[in-house]
């Protein structure tokens, strides 16, 4: 077998799931150079909650990031995760969004695109899938994997070679909870190289404390590429270690090629923002732990930050244990949607609602209801009459693709962007985060019109 490829995720899931997505630019800036040089097959340094993190809470242009990286990292692939037909929000898109935002991704230095449905709906994909190819970027086709009495290796395999037949360059097993275990991993990696004729790649967690054994017996069974994180934001929540993996590889059939000695100096940077982050209290010990409740509750990464701070606002963090027990109930109730963005938001924002309302479905979110509703795509299994009844009343439900429901929308948000729009993309991020894309551009203007008055005062003093 080839040597095992590596990406490596500290750039954009390992501080996602970790840190609420909070590194800034300028903390990755430093070092991208070194990592550039390592030989990892690709950085994944943009798309997931990043976009939005930027905007709300960094106070930075997502698209600037992502022309900054672009311009250090000059031999590795860079890689995005975007999802399906919601871009990177959380409603479905119209095409000519998604489309354009393909399309800008690629421009602005995107080589991948890692492209996945929350629900495993192929329809949900086919725009993103074309739209990548006409770009000429590689499509890295996504199956979220989840455990039910309904999923099975066989069915993720026919996904699979579904995905190949739409046009996939690569396919990407996507385990957001870390469920997959060592044996079941060798099993799902065998049976996928068996129908498709495309590198496989697998993506999971360290959550349930598997991840590093999940690992070495995909890439026994012929996995190509692996997802790991720098050791310093490795682990917990996060991926498995980088370091680790290339050192059990190292002189084997599946050496990855890369020197320990190299990866040395990035993990000292990281090592600094570690500590940074755990002083500040980004980093809660709570994300670190090996947590084998995932096993039963199903709760990826991000989702378990997520509650954590969900109930820590309402004052409730005592409730957590109650919260995570409900979370296979409410799954039930909607179809077994597997649980990555956005549905494992839905589904931990609902449980959560059961939970502190004392009643089951008493307040239901609008986004619980959109997902019942069919708004989202088919669920894996069909939602009892009674239950979608009982959510939505008498509403239609949605049967076919959402998007096809949804007007070309573009042009009506170029007219809408216009007031504070600099730069072609500007549009895509009022698309996508339209009050948070106003607060910030209006932030972007006042910091210009500043800098200008700085420059001028500055000229009438030279000129003095």
């Amino acid at each position: 077998m080839a040597k095992v490829k590596i990406c490596e995720t500290v750039l954009r899931d390992a501080h996602q799931s970790l840190i609420a997505t909070r590194m800034t630019t300028d903390e990755m800036l430093p070092i991208l150079e070194k990592m550039d040089n390592v030989g990892f097959y690709s950085l994944e340094a943009w798309g997931g909650a990043t976009f939005d993190s930027c905007l709300r809470f960094l106070n930075e242009d997502p698209w600037e990031r992502l022309r900054k990286i672009r311009a250090i990292v000059k031999n590795t692939k860079l890689q995005m995760l975007f999802r399906g037909q919601n871009i990177l929000g959380y409603r479905h898109y119209a095409d000519d969004v998604v489309e354009y935002f393909v399309q800008k991704s690629v421009a602005n230095g995107i080589d991948i695109i890692r492209i996945f449905d929350a629900l495993n709906d192929p329809r949900n994909l086919k725009t993103a899938i074309n739209a990548t190819i006409k770009e000429g970027g590689h499509v890295q086709a996504a199956i979220s994997y989840t455990t039910s009495p309904v999923h099975t290796n066989e069915k993720f395999a026919e996904y699979a070679k579904q995905l190949e037949e739409m046009g996939a360059n690569s396919i990407c097993i996507k385990d957001m909870a870390g469920l997959l275990t060592p044996y079941t991993a060798y099993d799902l990696v065998k049976k996928i190289k068996g129908k498709v004729n495309i590198p496989v790649e697998l993506h999971t967690h360290y959550t349930s404390g598997l991840a590093s054994m999940t690992l070495l017996k995909a890439i026994e069974a012929g996995c190509d590429i692996i997802d790991t994180a720098m050791s310093p934001l490795a682990m917990g929540t996060s991926q498995p270690p980088t370091e680790p993996m290339v050192a059990a590889l190292a002189g084997t059939e599946y050496d990855t090629g890369i020197d320990l000695t190299k990866l040395d100096p990035i993990t000292a940077h990281f090592t600094k923002l570690r500590e940074k982050y755990i002083k500040n209290g980004l980093l809660d010990p709570k994300v670190l732990k090996v947590n084998v409740n995932t096993l039963l509750y199903q709760v990826p990464g991000g989702m378990y930050s997520n509650l954590i701070s969900q109930l820590k606002q309402a004052g409730k963090s005592e409730l957590l244990d109650e919260v995570l027990a409900e979370v296979p109930n409410v799954r039930k109730d909607a179809g077994y949607p597997p649980l990555v963005t956005p549905s494992s938001q839905i589904v931990g924002t609902q449980a959560v609602f059961n939970v502190i309302g004392g009643e089951r479905y008493k307040m239901v979110t609008k986004e619980f209801k959109g997902l019942v509703k069919g708004e989202y795509g088919k669920t894996p299994v069909e939602i009892s009459d009674e239950f979608r009844k009982q959510i939505i009343g008498d509403e239609k439900p949605i049967t076919c693709r959402p998007a096809d429901d949804i007007k070309p929308e573009l042009d009506t948000l170029r007219e809408k962007v216009k007031p504070w729009s600099i730069q072609e993309e500007d549009v895509l991020t009022y698309a996508l985060f339209e009050q948070v894309a106003v607060k910030f551009f209006e932030a972007r203007k006042a910091k210009m019109y500043a800098l200008d008055e700085n420059a001028d005062a500055k000229n009438k003093i030279h000129n003095v």
